[in-house]
């Protein structure tokens, strides 16, 4: 096997020491119907030129937002990262750095943690927040635990117009922990408060929401948050960052734990990963938060330090008393996280979430115009929307591809009832020009 590095002495030695008197000997447990029993096919060795060359040219098969235009957003968005940002990741301090269990020889990861913690709090409004979350699914799902565990409840209530995959990342979460999850309608676009006012009872331990949800709509926070807090439950809001450059912070309107996808600061689209949750919470949960929490102290010379404080310790040591599984770190996609927001400050925030807001509204306008084409919601919006087509959507983006354009999601995937309608998303990154060509390459569909 020559693509083993081991040299045929050093394989004796290895063999010798655990007891095995042959390579086929240490395999003996696998079937032979499980086997390979030829070679690998793999071709002899390349210079490097060589592989380079082969590489790339593998590369090259694949479809990229360098040679495509996407409208394409559902959870995974593409905005631009100043180059500056990469730059500062490949620090080897930082990408070489894991978990910061020593603290006296961890306080660089752990300020730069500390800072991405800072962040989340003012971005979302929150007394508190975490890090190490996997991503906006998990921190979700844990976040409605948190709830359950603050309210000593058992139901969650989450609206149909939070994403899907989320959902289904709650309904992996929950149920083997007796945690019952009902669905709340949607209505034009939005959580139905009349249903929501019907599922609310004593018993429902939180009530989980998305702003801007899955479908693009804007819901109303300070009317789900009185509803939701008459009945003694908690609001739990999943969030788009870049939106709060704009949008209300869901601390203002009465949430109780917010949750979100980190990845639209600093991490590109990378395939769907790797990504990175946030969540955080009002102080008096602050215990309940999973994860770690990095927070600044001073050593015994007075000098301001950062270590880890509240983590569970039940997490690495008694697993059986962990009240989550979050136990690996992020660190790295939340410093891609905090270089950029911090590059943009308030003011460059509030311009990316305007263009991105201005830009939307430019192409939903300019598709609604098409024949057979309409906005599907009559409400606010931010970066996406939902537009009902007459056509069919699969032969939409099919023609939208051949002219190299990513167009939106077909929804009745995931929404049987939304047959015929598209999921658009527009970013910064989107010129006017990019999205006349998808208007004009839509309206030459019939």
């Amino acid at each position: 096997m020559n693509y083993v590095p081991n040299t045929a002495s050093q394989q004796a030695k290895l063999l010798a020491r655990i007891g095995a008197a042959s390579l086929e000997e240490l395999f003996q447990d696998i079937p032979q119907s499980l086997r390979l029993t030829r070679p690998l096919n793999v071709v002899g060795g390349m210079s490097e030129p060589e592989l380079v060359k082969h590489v790339k040219a593998l590369a090259h098969q694949n479809g990229s937002t360098e040679t495509y235009i996407s409208f394409l957003g559902a959870g995974a968005y593409e905005h631009y990262i100043p180059s500056f940002v990469d730059q500062l990741l490949l620090r080897s301090e930082f990408y070489t750095a894991y978990t910061p269990y020593q603290p006296e020889i961890s306080q660089g990861t752990l300020q730069a943690i500390y800072e991405y913690q800072t962040l989340v709090c003012e971005l979302t409004g929150m007394d508190v927040a975490n890090a190490s979350m996997y991503d906006g699914a998990s921190a979700l799902a844990e976040a409605a635990l948190m709830s359950c565990d603050a309210t000593r409840r058992s139901k969650v209530l989450v609206s149909r117009s939070v994403h899907p995959e989320y959902r289904e990342v709650l309904a992996t979460y929950l149920p083997p922990r007796g945690v019952e999850i009902v669905e709340i309608p949607y209505k034009d676009g939005l959580t139905d408060i009349a249903g929501l006012e019907k599922l609310l009872s004593q018993d429902v331990a939180g009530v989980l929401i998305q702003v801007p949800n899955f479908l693009g709509g804007i819901e109303d926070g300070e009317e789900i948050a009185r509803l939701v807090h008459a009945q003694g439950a908690l609001l739990v809001t999943s969030v788009n960052p870049v939106s709060l450059g704009l949008i209300k912070a869901p601390g203002d309107y009465g949430a109780d734990i917010v949750a979100g996808e980190g990845q639209p600061f600093g991490n590109p689209l990378n395939f769907g990963g790797p990504y990175l949750g946030f969540l955080a919470s009002r102080e008096k949960f602050v215990r309940r938060l999973p994860g770690r929490i990095v927070g600044a102290t001073k050593d015994k010379n007075g000098k301001k330090g950062y270590v880890l404080t509240l983590q569970a310790r039940e997490q690495h040591i008694r697993r059986e008393k962990a009240t989550s599984n979050i136990c690996s770190n992020e660190a790295l996609c939340a410093l891609a996280f905090t270089i950029h927001l911090s590059g943009l400050g308030k003011s460059g925030l509030q311009e990316m979430a305007n263009l991105n807001l201005q830009k939307a509204h430019y192409a939903a306008e300019q598709i609604a115009s098409l024949p057979g084409m309409k906005l599907a919601f009559s409400g606010p919006f931010f970066h996406e929307f939902v537009v009902e087509t007459q056509v069919e959507p699969a032969r939409i983006n099919r023609e939208l591809l051949k002219a190299q354009i990513i167009g939106g999601l077909d929804l009745g995937r995931f929404y049987p009832e939304l047959d015929h309608h598209l999921l658009f998303c527009v970013t910064e990154t989107k010129s006017k020009e990019d999205i006349d060509r998808l208007v004009a390459r839509m309206g030459d569909v019939r």
